[in-house]
């Protein structure tokens, strides 16, 4: 099979890292890249020895894929360009700046039967990945994600830059549709919402408790899920996920599980178990990228589609709106 062709757009801190996963990845050949700032481009491709294009025209007509590592404010317009040279776009999340824009660049990839694949990275965390088996319809979902201040991304709010990656990660899980979201936060240190805290409430019954903060004095990326019988905890800093369910007494456990004994009365006397369920080692950009390039490759749906990504964007959006809503004049 020959290799996928694919460039970079956008080398800042994400697209350096984006083209030197593109140079490991067997399946694909790196053309090139193209950055709006000739001299970014020029300093990555002297340190990547990757050949930088000084016209986006000229590397689309070159390759089958791309990445999009640009400004949020730059997705609509570079995607939109992308499809019309009938290249397969990957983009980092969020998808676009807004709803509208969003919406569009999903319709255009239909129609042109193009893959876009949105770059929500924490789906391939390891740790998420090892509770593949143990994950059926949670009830009770809180996550925390709270990072050091890092001028990197102020120019969005705290719900667009961090607190979407569980917003997509939640959605992912729950299979219900959204009935009402209830949301608060503030600006602190720049002119958009700092840290927040947002309760998603589902058709089925389902809460998800989120919380994200950009001026956290340390870092911290968790969930725990709450179902029937079982809780899990995932660390997505370290990768290791934990958890705690009652099975039936004749049900085999693994070897690294750790029985605390039995609960219940006669027929409905169950045992309770700890385990840790091995995880991977892998790169989760270097992951996900991979897949991007096989969906391209044997022309299936991305993993984490177009679709996804709007509807991640959607609930942010409703978010960033109640939290606006709220503020109190004094």
């Amino acid at each position: 099979m020959s290799k996928i062709k694919v460039g970079v757009i956008g080398t800042g801190h994400l697209g350096k890292l984006h083209t030197k996963m593109f140079k490991q990845i067997s399946n694909c050949e790196l053309v090139g890249i193209y950055d709006s700032n000739p001299d970014q481009a020029k300093a990555v491709s002297d340190e990547l020895e990757v050949k930088a294009f000084s016209s986006l025209d000229f590397l689309l007509s070159q390759v089958e894929a791309v990445s999009i590592a640009a400004t949020t404010s730059a997705h609509y317009e570079v995607a939109k360009k992308c499809f019309e040279s009938n290249v397969h776009v990957f983009i980092e999340k969020p998808i676009t700046a807004t709803i509208e824009e969003g919406e569009e660049l999903v319709k255009i990839s239909n129609e042109k039967k193009l893959n876009l694949q949105v770059g929500h990275i924490e789906r391939f965390n390891p740790g998420l990945v090892s509770l593949e088996n143990y994950i059926d319809n949670p009830k009770f979902i809180q996550s925390d994600r709270l990072a050091q201040f890092n001028p990197r991304g102020t120019d969005v709010a705290v719900v667009l830059d961090l607190m979407i990656h569980d917003i997509d990660i939640i959605l992912s899980l729950v299979k219900s549709d959204v009935k009402q979201i209830d949301a608060s936060g503030v600006a602190v240190v720049s002119n958009h919402i700092d840290i927040a805290n947002a309760r998603i409430m589902f058709e089925n019954g389902a809460v998800a408790n989120v919380t994200a903060s950009r001026i956290s004095q340390k870092k911290m990326r968790k969930m725990r899920m709450f179902q029937k019988d079982t809780y899990i905890a995932l660390d997505f800093v370290t990768g290791v996920s934990e958890i705690y369910r009652l099975i039936s007494l004749d049900e085999e456990t693994s070897a690294n599980s750790i029985s605390f004994g039995e609960i219940g009365v006669g027929e409905k006397k169950k045992k309770l178990v700890y385990e840790q369920p091995e995880h991977k080692e892998l790169n989760a950009l270097e992951y996900e990228l991979e897949l991007f390039v096989n969906s391209v490759a044997e022309k299936k749906r991305p993993v984490v589609s177009g679709e996804d990504g709007l509807k991640a964007l959607k609930v942010a959006q409703i978010i960033i709106q109640k939290i606006e809503e709220s503020k109190v004049s004094f």
